[in-house]
């Protein structure tokens, strides 16, 4: 059975911060990727070449519709972030946003994109893959604004 909260205890005050911050984080996390939307889907796009995750005809393709994915990405509104990355939500403990949804991208929508020959490796390679690259821009980019 679940647990019963009551309206003015000190848990319900911590559980709403906490949901707080993670909202506030996921908001930061979206609009930072429109900053380096360019750089990111470039490395994002040479990382799973290099990986050997997705083999491709055209690498540029590649990174265009990666590019698209992220603005895409800051222009949606919450639940269609949440439809979109739905089926990938538990595929790691503690997924970023940004890496989630981009991972559901690439194994949902690209796969079927005429320059992509096919894409291998489990879920969970793919995501971190793309989670190494987004964390490293995401990180320059909080930096920079310091």
């Amino acid at each position: 059975m679940g647990k019963v909260f009551r309206k003015s205890t000190r848990e319900t005050s911590i559980l709403s911060k906490i949901e707080s911050s993670r909202e506030h984080a996921r908001r930061m996390a979206i609009s930072g990727v429109k900053d380096c939307s360019d750089d990111l889907s470039n490395a994002i796009a040479m990382k799973l070449v290099e990986n050997n995750f997705v083999e491709t005809t055209n690498k540029n393709a590649l990174e265009e519709q990666i590019k698209g994915c992220l603005e895409k990405l800051t222009k949606s509104d919450d639940f269609d972030i949440d439809y979109q990355v739905s089926p990938f939500r538990n595929i790691v403990t503690n997924p970023h946003v940004v890496s989630l949804y981009v991972t559901a991208f690439i194994l949902e929508k690209l796969i079927n994109h005429k320059d992509v020959i096919d894409i291998f490796g489990e879920d969970v390679d793919i995501y971190s893959c793309v989670n190494k690259q987004v964390l490293k821009f995401l990180a320059r980019e909080k930096s920079s604004l310091l």
